[in-house]
């Protein structure tokens, strides 16, 4: 595909990486202001780069962008990225994606999208918020993923020592659970694992595992992780994603919600805004503060702060007060490999969630022009990729076993959903024409169904 990026702050680069490392996949133009930035990463990528206005209708000829299948504007300027994609739509690009954060725009944006020639928008602040929203609305798992429009879910949990799944195999836990449940990935240490029937479970195992999205809670409770549910949350930082989730949280009476913010002004602001959250005016990075504000009395800590190292220091002292569940926002790569050696299990990574978020989105588009890829999610901190398939043209392998199909190493067959039932499937099951199936693997650039048989 053609695929022209305007703006090459964080999200931006992230997205440029990700896009560049689905080899010979796409053309790729970049756009921005900044003259060193896009000769570097033309010198680091195989790329197309112009240096000026992304929202110029000059600019963007001069980029040929009349050309590309989809425009991505994610400067830092929301006017601007709207203003980038009206231009686009002008030249006759047919989809694009604009990066708006502002809280004051979000429902004009929604309602005017299509007359400003916007197909997607994406909200980094606001993705972020509610994935941890549903971190903390589900107590036992650190994340969840939806498939086949919410009826099939990618879940994360961490096997902890109340975990019952600790020395059981794939295979004996498949005898003794009623509940069908197939897990799919494993990430141990720094190693990612994509299980075999011998696997065993350990404590500190990271599983990530498929269901139907009815029986989660049957699951839970037959593994002994069902957790009694969150209450008491205390948030430091009322930057956007504070702001964000700490709105989504009032709007559920069992949530009693404190949210710190050094900066007085915005402190008000926010008091104004979320009158059913306890808005405290100070620095949430001081532990005298945090005891006098009652961190040893909550149930969960999100630590939101724009600096990584503050949101590190303060989940750790959480931790040492007991606190169940501790999210941190982290921003920096290197930071976020070494959250879980710092016993931090739950960080939040703003830039991945966006640049998740229109990878599907592209994945989308391409489904219309041959592949086969309805949905996607990087896993395992993007060192596994689950993919929704659309089994649409009829192949050698349909209505085979499984166990019969040579299937490629690190390839895991996670769900089938044919019509409105969802197949947790074993050895027996097969893929038949017009099913959805969806497969977890290692391997990267998969667009097609039968990139998984040998």
């Amino acid at each position: 595909m053609r695929i022209a990026i305007i703006g090459l702050g964080t999200i931006g680069k992230t997205v440029l990486k990700a896009l560049s490392a689905e080899d010979g996949e796409h053309t790729i133009t970049i756009i921005d202001e900044d003259k060193e930035k896009v000769e570097s990463l033309i010198e680091k990528y195989d790329v197309y780069g112009v240096v000026g206005n992304g929202a110029c209708m000059d600019i963007q000829k001069e980029a040929k962008v009349r050309s590309a299948d989809i425009v991505i504007a994610l400067t830092e300027s929301d006017e601007t990225n709207i203003f980038a994609c009206l231009v686009a739509k002008k030249l006759g690009v047919e989809n694009t994606v604009a990066r708006v954060r502002n809280p004051a725009y979000r429902q004009q944006i929604v309602d005017m999208k299509d007359e400003l020639g916007i197909s997607m928008i994406v909200n980094p602040e606001r993705d972020t918020a509610r994935e941890v929203f549903n971190i903390i609305d589900l107590p036992s798992i650190t994340q969840i993923d939806h498939f086949a429009k919410g009826r099939v879910i990618l879940v994360e949990l961490v096997v902890d020592k109340e975990c019952s799944l600790i020395g059981e195999t794939l295979i004996s836990m498949g005898r003794r659970l009623a509940t069908k449940a197939l897990v799919c990935a494993v990430q141990r240490g720094e190693e990612v694992i994509i299980p075999s029937g011998h696997f065993m479970y350990m404590e500190g195992d990271k599983v990530h595992f498929t269901a139907d999205a009815s029986s989660l809670g049957a699951f839970l409770s037959e593994i002994n992780l069902v957790k009694s549910p969150l209450k008491n949350i205390m948030i430091v930082g009322g930057g956007r994603v504070g702001y964000y989730l700490a709105e989504e949280l009032s709007k559920k009476r069992r949530y009693k919600v404190k949210l710190i913010e050094s900066d007085r002004i915005a402190a008000e602001d926010l008091a104004d805004k979320l009158p059913k959250v306890t808005v405290v005016c100070g620095n949430g990075t001081r532990h005298d503060l945090l005891l006098e504000e009652g961190i040893e009395a909550m149930d969960a800590f999100v630590a939101l702060t724009d600096i990584d190292e503050e949101n590190m220091i303060v989940s750790l002292f959480a931790n040492k007060m007991k606190v169940r569940k501790t999210i941190a926002q982290i921003k920096s790569n290197d930071l976020y490999e070494i959250m879980n050696e710092l016993g931090i299990e739950n960080s939040v990574s703003p830039k991945d969630i966006v640049a998740t978020r229109i990878i599907s989105y592209i994945r989308a588009i391409a489904n219309k022009r041959g592949s086969n890829v309805l949905t996607l999610y990087r896993i395992v901190n993007g060192r596994a990729e689950a993919l929704e398939f659309a089994a649409k043209k009829k192949a050698r392998y349909y209505d085979k076993p499984l166990k019969e199909l040579k299937i490629k190493d690190n390839c895991l067959v996670a769900a089938i959903i044919r019509g409105d039932e969802v197949i947790i499937p074993d050895g027996n099951s097969v893929i038949t024409l017009g099913d959805n199936v969806i497969v977890v693997t290692t391997h990267k650039n998969f667009d097609d169904l039968n990139d998984i048989i040998e």
